[in-house]
């Protein structure tokens, strides 16, 4: 399980290095995509390709569903971290993310995630009175 908040730094060849925690469940290869809120999502190999299997079955009759197929498959790349535990971001994907040279790597149980630091903190920031505030269940069976 991905879980934490880390902060890494992106070099000037858009790599960046894997946290120390997350190396064992992303170290035999990850895939980077889009994800929501302009932030990246890595997954593992193993955990993307369970993930596309779910994703093949919905239907093409679907406009959102084929929206959301293109979007989040189109962005894909499939990366293998190096010696130093280094994956390298592709530029449209950085792009996307706005990512800058301060990350924030927060891991999200199945799946880890890429922000720019910045964002984040805004994401936070925003968030912070809506989580606080929250009355409903929005996970069934939770709390």
């Amino acid at each position: 399980m991905l879980l934490g908040t880390h902060s890494p730094k992106l070099d000037d060849k858009g790599r960046v290095i894997l946290p120390a925690k997350f190396r064992e469940d992303l170290g035999g290869g990850i895939v980077v995509t889009r994800g929501q809120e302009r932030c990246l999502y890595v997954f593992s190999t193993a955990e993307f390709e369970s993930m596309h299997e779910r994703i093949r079955q919905a239907p093409l009759a679907n406009k959102q569903a084929r929206d959301f197929m293109r979007l989040f498959l189109s962005g894909a790349s499939a990366e293998m971290p190096d010696s130093q535990n280094r994956i390298t971001i592709p530029q449209h994907l950085r792009q996307y993310a706005g990512l800058q040279k301060e990350l924030i790597v927060t891991g999200v149980g199945a799946h880890a995630e890429i922000w720019d630091a910045e964002s984040w903190n805004a994401y936070l920031a925003a968030g912070e009175e809506t989580y606080s505030e929250l009355e409903q269940e929005v996970i069934p069976g939770l709390f």
